[in-house]
């Protein structure tokens, strides 16, 4: 017996573990979708001079509004989605986690329910656990796609006040299309949210549910600064939606729940967007390469519109976990039973993944 059962812990809790993927040591760490490629010096700098002005001022409590914060965020999706988003639609928070948070607190809680398709984020029902929120998960297509007659089955049932939806999909790489947002938003009184954490690594003519905000009241659509940005250090998340939905953020969120240099390293990344984002496009080469590399050893291997490749298919796919971790590379056992995850790295790692694969499993 741990010390942790001595507590009155919520019956709901015991036996958890708390969320995280492995970290370890690895020459090449391709298991949590990060962005391989640091900022440059320049833009480090920056961010030195810009966290040595806010810590002045640290005896002084932050914007806990985040005001100038919020309008960087409006004109960065402004430019990226070729709509206009005012800084009153923006709310930010402590990473994408605490955004969604955020909006289970504010429209999930006990008697409600929350409704998504798997495979997707294995974070989604521990933020229904964690608000007291009812969860109930429907299927996905065998594509991975939504299956909307099955979808529209769900809510109808079961009447959630929110429901969850990754664009790109994670782990899969799925992206929605706006017609299916559409189609989902209409189908019942829910908010629905659209988690576009991966956005900026959509391929191109894929549109943002952003552009669906003005016709779409109880959409919201969530990012982070963790992924494309380079940003995962900084843990920066933010959505789109209704000033009426960002008031709801407001009246859940903790006092001063984003920090002064928080907010100062966020404006200086979005400053330097055009820098941070220089490397996305090769990115995304390299994941359609992947895919094409793995599909051409014999594997299934999922169409990405994110930064990372689900495939498989494998009877034990834990031994070939642990048989690339053996050769120094990390990827992720996630997603239906079969299949793994790879992040994409750069071209160095993405070689040595493809060595390592092909040694584990004999298919060189």
């Amino acid at each position: 017996m741990s010390e942790l059962d001595d507590l009155p812990l919520r019956d709901e809790l015991r036996g958890q573990s708390p969320y995280g993927a492995p970290q370890l040591d690895v020459p090449v760490a391709l298991n949590v979708n990060e962005n391989p490629y640091p900022p440059s010096e320049r833009v480090v700098a920056a961010i030195a001079t810009a966290a040595a002005s806010a810590a002045r001022t640290l005896n002084r409590y932050p914007d806990r509004d985040a005001t100038d914060l919020r309008a960087d965020l409006a004109r960065y999706l402004s430019a990226d989605t070729g709509v206009t988003v005012t800084p009153e639609q923006v709310w930010a928070a402590n990473g994408s986690n605490e955004v969604m948070l955020h909006l289970l607190q504010a429209f999930g809680g006990p008697g409600r329910t929350a409704v998504s398709f798997a495979p997707t984020y294995s974070m989604y029902p521990e933020y229904a656990r964690d608000t007291h929120t009812g969860w109930v998960v429907g299927r996905r297509a065998e594509d991975f796609s939504i299956d909307l007659p099955h979808a529209r089955s769900v809510i109808a049932e079961h009447r959630p006040s929110v429901v969850l939806l990754a664009s790109p999909n994670n782990p899969t790489g799925t992206a929605l299309p706006l017609e299916h947002v559409r189609e989902l938003h209409d189908a019942s009184a829910a908010v629905l949210v659209v988690d576009e954490a991966y956005a900026e690594f959509r391929r191109a003519g894929v549109p943002s549910a952003v552009t669906l905000l003005d016709s779409c009241p109880r959409l919201v659509v969530t990012r982070t600064m963790s992924k494309a940005f380079a940003l995962a250090g900084g843990r920066l998340g933010y959505l789109a939606a209704s000033p009426a939905v960002v008031d709801a953020a407001r009246i859940v969120r903790l006092p001063y729940h984003l920090s002064a240099v928080t907010q100062a390293v966020a404006r200086v990344a979005l400053a330097s967007a055009g820098e941070l984002l220089a490397r996305v496009d090769a990115l995304r080469s390299e994941r359609d390469r992947t895919v094409e590399w793995l599909r051409s050893r014999g594997y299934d291997a999922a169409d990405s519109d994110a930064n990372f490749v689900l495939f498989g298919r494998f009877p034990d796919r834990h031994a070939v976990w642990q048989g690339l971790l053996d050769r120094g590379v990390l990827i992720r056992e996630t997603g239906p039973d079969g299949w793994l995850r790879v992040s994409i790295g750069t071209p160095e790692e993405m070689a040595a993944f493809r060595r390592a694969l092909d040694d584990v499993t004999g298919r060189g």
